[in-house]
């Protein structure tokens, strides 16, 4: 089966269908990469569900969500409230995707999703050949807000960011 292009139509598809999604390798501090996308999913109204082995352990939640060891494990809780995950959003090494691939199949997940820098090409063609779309080496944050009008959401288009030399140092 030939990968299906990430294009702009595709992309647009998977946000505005998947509404829960599964963010693996969520990091409960705040200036993770992880932990902002996950943030802004949040606030514009998806559904984040924390998979994080080592705060799970500890029985602890991440944005307010409690947190789980597995992707398996947050499909059965959300499963027992009435709910689906819908993407698998992978924050995690390109070698550690075979296994969040199969547990995202097993899940029924609409789409497996890859991070700015994680690629598996072998576990991309396994999940589309199971129908889940792929999407890899893109940010869901950035995705979001290209598609969507959420650039000025942390900076951007406020003039906070700016091409101009300043006329005076601030010190």
């Amino acid at each position: 089966m030939s990968r299906t292009p990430d294009t702009i139509s595709t992309l647009r598809d998977v946000l505005h269908r998947c509404r829960t999604i599964a963010v693996v390798g969520l990091s409960p501090q705040w200036h993770r990469p992880s932990f902002f996308a996950a943030k802004y999913m949040q606030s514009h109204g998806y559904r984040v569900v924390p998979v994080n082995p080592l705060v799970a352990a500890e029985g602890g939640s991440i944005l307010g969500e409690r947190c789980f060891a597995s992707v398996t494990e947050a499909v059965q809780a959300v499963a027992a409230q009435g709910g689906r995950i819908d993407m698998v959003d992978c924050f995690r090494k390109s070698a550690d995707i075979p296994p969040l691939a199969e547990e995202a199949i097993a899940a029924g997940a609409r789409c497996l999703w890859l991070q700015l820098g994680v690629e598996n090409e072998a576990a991309a063609e396994r999940a589309e050949d199971a129908g889940l779309q792929v999407v890899q080496n893109r940010c869901v944050k950035i995705e979001h807000a290209r598609l969507f009008g959420g650039l000025g959401w942390a900076g951007v288009n406020t003039r906070v960011i700016s091409a101009k030399r300043p006329q005076q140092l601030p010190y």
